[in-house]
């Protein structure tokens, strides 16, 4: 068997950042290689990146440029093996609904953490305002815009690789699965279920062009190459708006001192690029929907 480099483990190169390709890819397969020896799963190394990353975030508690480099570790670390779990599945092709579902709950209770710790440190100096500010930028501005770009990579990922290759959902079908499961002996699935489907629904709401164009665009490969020609140059939006970027301005931001830096950010930059990415993505599915 031919030796596994770390392009074989994209996703695609439309959708890879350059730190993940000259960085976190290399890296994530060396451990994935290890924990494969180690008889490890994907969905374990998911956990790993889980409590490292709230570790990391309890440290960003502190106004203490050692503990809070050390976080930075943590969470470089904790996103290496965020890394690592997918590629673990596409090399061995354990891929799952579980999966994907831990893979989101992972990011989600970073941020959730990282965020209450810099109000938590702040509120001394800032008051009940860090709280808002903390709110309006992570529930109002962070997780809508990681959801959405999550989403237009996925329909990307789809037209071009084909179902296998995206872990495009569509939340009824997901319902229907979510219906038909027994409450006895499935209790914690159905939970994490109902709360996949919650998060499915928000993208499939934020998207109504989308949604319009969905079924003719998946069966009709005419619409195909015009809607991925489109589509390509969003996939920088979308980049910019999952993990990389926002962490770099976390970094710096506790690294001189100042994390609400980091919130003020989330509210004028990073929503100014979901702006764009939103519109320029409808406008798209318009104009293939108009296609005769």
């Amino acid at each position: 068997m031919a030796k596994v480099t770390a392009r074989d483990t994209y996703k695609s190169l439309d959708t890879e950042e350059w730190l993940d390709r000259v960085f976190t890819r290399p890296v994530g397969l060396l451990w994935a290689r290890l924990f494969i020896r180690l008889g490890w799963t994907p969905n374990a190394v998911t956990v790993l990146s889980i409590v490292l990353g709230v570790a990391a975030g309890v440290l960003f508690y502190f106004d203490d440029l050692a503990l809070n480099a050390l976080g930075i570790l943590l969470l470089v670390q904790a996103n290496i093996f965020d890394s690592t779990d997918g590629q673990m599945a596409r090399m061995t092709g354990r891929k799952s609904r579980l999966g994907r579902v831990l893979d989101g709950a992972a990011g989600d209770l970073w941020f959730v953490t990282i965020y209450a710790a810099i109000c938590l440190r702040l509120q001394p100096q800032w008051g009940v305002w860090i709280w808002m500010l903390g709110t309006v930028a992570g529930f109002g501005c962070h997780t809508r815009q990681a959801r959405l770009a999550d989403y237009y990579r996925n329909i990307h990922l789809r037209l071009l690789k084909g179902a296998d290759g995206s872990e495009l959902d569509d939340s009824r079908r997901l319902r229907q699965d979510y219906n038909r499961l027994p409450w006895r002996g499935n209790r914690v699935w159905k939970a994490f279920l109902w709360t996949y489907i919650r998060y499915t629904a928000a993208q499939e709401a934020a998207t109504p062009c989308f949604q319009l164009v969905r079924a003719r665009l998946f069966a009709q490969p005419s619409l195909r190459e015009p809607f991925l020609e489109g589509s390509r140059p969003l996939m920088a939006y979308a980049n910019l708006l999952t993990f990389n970027a926002r962490a770099l301005t976390l970094y710096a931001s506790l690294l001189v001192g100042h994390p609400w830096l980091y919130f003020a950010a989330e509210v004028t930059v990073f929503t100014a690029l979901y702006v764009v990415m939103h519109r320029r993505h409808e406008r798209l599915c318009r104009t293939i929907n108009n296609r005769q």
